[in-house]
């Protein structure tokens, strides 16, 4: 299973025991990672990584890999705009149903890791649930969602289509307005 696992837990020492203990997975191969962070969720549903690994080994950085386009994305302007949505904006871009689909990630990160809390994200190819499981339920008392990463990667892709066209109308109301 190609999975985006977003965990979650009572303290931040916990989401760095997860962190650690996940790594020790992915070398004895249980598991077959390709990125994971650390995630603090600060005020106006921002993320900030606080650790990250890409374990590819490629020359990636945390803005390369898909960690990294989600947070943009949440802390970019479509982030700003979320309360936006609700207006006129939705009418000149998409339908509402094509935008909250773009959005499910985004608030299931921000659902699951709420204001204040730190949690882990991770991408990787399960061959069974048992060891994420065993470490994040049962040892480390912490909460998991699992989303299937082929629905993220689309759902990223929308978002960014939607962010640059909710750009380019605020763009042009502005120069009408401001052509007056």
């Amino acid at each position: 299973m190609n999975d985006v696992i977003i965990m979650k837990f009572d303290t931040e020492s916990k989401s760095y025991q997860a962190f650690s203990k996940i790594k020790k997975l992915h070398a004895s191969k249980q598991i077959v990672g390709e990125q994971m962070a650390v995630l603090e969720h600060k005020p106006n549903h921002l993320l900030n990584p606080k650790d990250f690994i890409d374990f590819t080994g490629g020359d990636k950085n945390l803005k390369g890999g898909l960690i990294g386009m989600l947070i943009g994305i949440i802390a970019g302007p479509l982030g700003i705009l979320l309360g936006w949505f609700a207006g006129s904006m939705i009418g000149a871009s998409k339908d509402v149903k094509e935008v909250k689909g773009a959005l499910s990630i985004f608030e299931e990160t921000i659902k699951t890791i709420p204001e204040g809390e730190t949690g882990v994200i991770l991408i990787t190819e399960e061959f069974q649930t048992g060891p994420i499981d065993d470490i994040v339920i049962n040892e480390l008392g912490g909460v998991v969602v699992r989303l299937d990463r082929a629905d993220v990667e689309k759902d990223i892709q929308e978002a960014k289509e939607t962010q640059e066209e909710v750009e380019e109308e605020a763009q042009k109301r502005w120069f009408q307005k401001h052509q007056r």
